[in-house]
């Protein structure tokens, strides 16, 4: 009797798995059927292996030492370039080993998606230092729309970080194409991220 109710169980989430994933599918046709929208020459086991360049020179940063900016990208992004690269490379070998059990394979897709998050989010980080440090009309303006005043968003932005201050994490203001909002977002390590958003 439990076995067969653990049968049920299974065959209830891989169901479950199927139709969420199916789900995508319409968003992403929508996303490809975009002017100028194309799906990516690249495969999914796939994984760049140069770090992306800096685009500013880190001796001329204002509040933070080229020597921990370069640290920080040589270490923390470049170190999971790596991971990512040997991450993929082991789930290609482990899913053409069809007596590889699925709880091990899934044990690297969490590895993956960590590890996807990490370069992601350093390249966005990386990214966006470098300037003034000051935002730009159009934008301090969508962002006072939003959070009421410019000074109110980054009140609370600071305040999330503050919060992140002794442990890891990360502040990410997002656009969310589901509700429609632009929102500071807590996030607590790289696999974490809020569901159809966009980084700004």
């Amino acid at each position: 009797m439990n076995e067969s109710i653990d049968n049920q169980r299974r065959a209830l989430l891989s169901a479950a798995a199927v139709i969420t994933s199916l789900s995508a599918f319409p968003a992403l046709s929508a996303a490809i059927s975009k002017e100028g929208t194309t799906m990516p020459a690249v495969t999914a086991f796939h994984s760049p292996t140069e770090l992306k360049p800096l685009l500013f020179n880190p001796a001329k940063l204002n509040g933070l030492s080229e020597r921990l900016v370069r640290s920080h990208w040589e270490n923390n992004y470049g170190g999971s370039v790596v991971a990512l690269n040997t991450v993929k490379k082991h789930l290609a070998e482990a899913l053409a080993n069809k007596d590889r059990p699925a709880f091990i394979y899934n044990d690297l897709k969490r590895e993956h998606l960590v590890r996807t998050g990490s370069v992601v989010l350093h390249e966005f980080y990386f990214d966006n230092l470098g300037g003034n440090g000051q935002a730009g009309t159009a934008e301090r303006k969508a962002i006072a729309d939003t959070f009421g005043s410019f000074n109110t968003w980054e009140t609370e932005f600071r305040k999330i970080g503050a919060g992140l201050g002794g442990g890891s994490g990360w502040v990410m203001l997002g656009f969310n194409q589901h509700t429609r909002q632009l929102e500071n977002y807590w996030l607590a390590d790289h696999a974490h991220g809020a569901a159809a958003t966009l980084p700004d």
